[in-house]
């Protein structure tokens, strides 16, 4: 990757850039990123911290201990609650940026996955299932 990474939240009250190559670009499928992401799992790009630069706007955290049995603190929006990083107190030369916050999230590629024993049996996305470019079916009446 040569491009600067860039992203931000969902309202636009937050901006960040990430300077240097990637660590790791990991898909993650533990419990806790199921629950913060509201999906089936999250896709991380691991960055130096030093690295991370907010350009605009604050993070709001909330720390646990994850399964990992270590502290892990995950960062959002104040005003949106768009997930955008995570730091683990046991690496703290790191911060795993949200791929889905980036404006160019086609720069990165998950290189593996972690905590696949919480992963979900359905998350993968058939090449077979009915795709549709913009937007999709709209629900009839009786499907409700």
């Amino acid at each position: 990757m040569t491009k600067k990474l860039t992203g931000g939240c969902l309202c636009g009250a937050l901006r960040y850039e990430c300077d240097g190559e990637p660590k790791e670009v990991t898909y993650c499928h533990c419990t806790d990123c199921q629950k913060t992401t509201g999906s089936a799992f999250c896709v991380g790009v691991a960055v130096d911290t030093d690295a991370l630069k907010i350009l605009s706007g604050s993070v709001k955290e909330y720390t646990k201990t994850a399964d990992s049995g270590n502290p892990i603190t995950r960062q959002f929006c104040p005003e949106c609650g768009s997930p955008l990083f995570t730091r683990a107190a046991v690496l703290p030369h790191l911060v795993w940026v949200k791929a889905g916050s980036l404006d160019e999230p086609e720069l990165v590629k998950p290189t593996h996955q972690t905590w696949t024993d919480y992963a979900v049996p359905w998350a993968y996305i058939d090449a077979n299932l009915p795709g549709f470019a913009k937007g999709g079916p709209s629900p009839t009446e009786e499907e409700h």
